[in-house]
């Protein structure tokens, strides 16, 4: 990568380099209405419902995957970094463009649904990019690599759901790709906590960094000379 120092292959400290804004984005992972919503979550709180049994799952993206998010995404724009965000959205209502494994799981989001919406408060602000794909991992279903070039992007600090899913794919093929990727913890969740720990010691220190949102927000502020809100 241009800019970067030459790289030792045996020098697992490469990986734990802090970021440089100019060359950083964000990347939402389908943080989106048809994943998570307030009538989801009340049907959860309900015993006997199905999904009662992913509790766990929508109370942390309520109570701590959200609200780290929002302030992580504060704190990069802040210092001019850029947020990209990716949904789960068809090309055609009836799905039938996307990839094997969604229609065998009946999976469907049909173009601009409510359902393939970030969710309205770690949604995107002014131009901010949204890249639409119809399988588990945004480098094998999209442009996003190109959009990333174009942009001029090294480091990518990657979150949101499903921690073991679609996160964990989009962090390996980023990494196969020449890309230095952080993931932020508490910014993501799974469908069981067992789940959700089991990836990210999969991924710490072998396809990416891993940090808590208040370990990346104080990075920026460092990296960024303070301008953070």
């Amino acid at each position: 990568m241009a800019g970067l120092p030459a790289i030792d292959a045996a020098d697992g400290a490469y990986r734990e380099r802090e970021i440089v804004p100019a060359r950083t984005a964000l990347l939402n992972i389908d943080m989106q209405n048809g994943e998570f919503n307030s009538e989801i979550l009340a049907k959860a709180r309900q015993p006997g419902t199905r999904e009662a049994a992913k509790l766990e799952f929508y109370e942390r993206i309520d109570s701590l995957v959200i609200p780290n998010q929002v302030r992580l995404q504060q704190a990069a724009r802040a210092a001019g970094i850029e947020v990209i965000f990716t949904v789960l959205e068809s090309l055609t209502q009836d799905g039938r463009d996307r990839s094997l494994d969604h229609k065998i799981s009946g999976l469907n989001f049909p173009k601009g649904c409510w359902e393939s919406k970030v969710i309205e408060a770690v949604g995107p602000r002014g131009d901010e990019i949204i890249i639409p794909k119809t399988a588990s991992g945004i480098f094998n279903a999209t442009n996003i690599e190109y959009v990333l070039r174009n942009l001029g992007i090294e480091f990518l600090v990657v979150y949101g759901v499903v921690t073991d899913q679609c996160v964990e794919s989009a962090i390996r093929d980023a990494a196969d790709r020449g890309f230095l990727v952080t993931q932020i913890e508490d910014c993501c969740a799974a469908e069981t906590p067992e789940n959700h720990r089991a990836s990210i010691e999969s991924m710490r220190g072998h396809y990416c960094r891993t940090r808590s949102a208040d370990e990346m927000i104080a990075e920026i502020k460092r990296v960024s000379g303070g301008f953070v809100i």
